[in-house]
């Protein structure tokens, strides 16, 4: 087993490892969010993906559309890739039977369906990236992350926000570069299940961060559909937020065929055009000084 391990260890690229590590932090992505993500050819990505399941890096399963048929295959961690990540990141050993309790909770989570939204608004980003040299995501963490103590802190910072438990808990945390321009976002993935009271809600825990930290990162709502966006910017002003929200429309995006990145977003109390992601860099600094003032 030992030899095994080195002997795939050592065919390893670079994409390889950055999927492992995907797939380590975020649980399962599909062949399709992965091709757009990191190959650009369906068809090579599968091909690579055979490969990484034979030697049991990677394991897939492939569920059931209710109206018939099958959805695009879920790729998840195999045994030897879940070993190869502990690995490379200088992390114990996992138990034997890891990849095979994740693979069964994955494939049983009620949730799936929001995961993987998530994953696709991430893997969205990672494929503009992919084909646009000057953008970049440099950071892409999930929820639990976000939620570990000091999670935001910098090595610099006071005992304060370096023992800080954030009490928020976002669907993703990235931070995504763009003609040297950066901004750091939280995402809210929005499926509609939820009131908007509760999406609302949730801002104050933001402002807490933002208060301990001194870090005032815009959250960005990722709303399923236009007439939503609409009704919670109208909340959102009814509740007098002043706490940098952004907000943006899947099926607008989709009919635009335009993601993330681009020029989708709603700033809360911002006039105006369309912003592109990295636009809200200097749009969350102009927020806070009309804030301050």
């Amino acid at each position: 087993m030992e030899e095994l391990f080195l002997r795939v260890q050592s065919r390893l690229t670079d994409r390889d490892h950055v999927l492992l590590g995907w797939l380590a932090d975020h649980g399962v992505l599909t062949s399709v969010q992965i091709s757009h993500a990191l190959y650009g050819s369906l068809d090579f990505a599968q091909r690579r993906l055979r490969k990484l399941c034979e030697v049991g890096l990677l394991g897939r399963f492939r569920p059931f559309r209710a109206e018939g048929g099958t959805y695009p295959y879920h790729y998840v961690l195999g045994q030897l890739g879940v070993e190869v990540v502990a690995a490379h990141r200088g992390e114990e050993l996992p138990r034997k039977d890891q990849a095979r309790r994740r693979r069964w909770q994955l494939t049983n989570r009620a949730n799936l369906p929001h995961l993987l939204g998530v994953n696709q608004f991430f893997t969205d980003l990672a494929g503009y990236a992919r084909t646009h040299p000057q953008a970049s995501l440099d950071r892409w963490w999930p929820a639990a992350r976000c939620q570990q103590m000091g999670a935001f802190a910098d090595p610099d910072d006071d005992v304060q926000v370096r023992v800080y438990t954030p009490r928020v808990r976002p669907d993703g945390h990235g931070i995504w570069t763009e003609h040297g321009v950066t901004v750091p976002y939280f995402v809210e993935f929005d499926t509609g299940s939820e009131p908007l009271s509760v999406l609302v809600d949730k801002i104050a825990g933001y402002h807490q961060l933002a208060r301990v930290t001194g870090r005032v990162w815009p959250v960005l709502f990722w709303l399923h559909a236009a007439a939503r966006e609409r009704h919670l910017q109208q909340r959102l002003t009814d509740a007098d937020i002043w706490y940098p929200v952004a907000t943006a429309a899947r099926d607008s995006a989709a009919h635009r065929a335009v993601c993330p990145a681009e020029d989708v977003w709603w700033l809360h109390r911002r006039p105006g055009a369309g912003l592109r992601l990295a636009d809200l860099a200097e749009a969350v600094l102009d927020n806070h000084d009309r804030e301050a003032a």
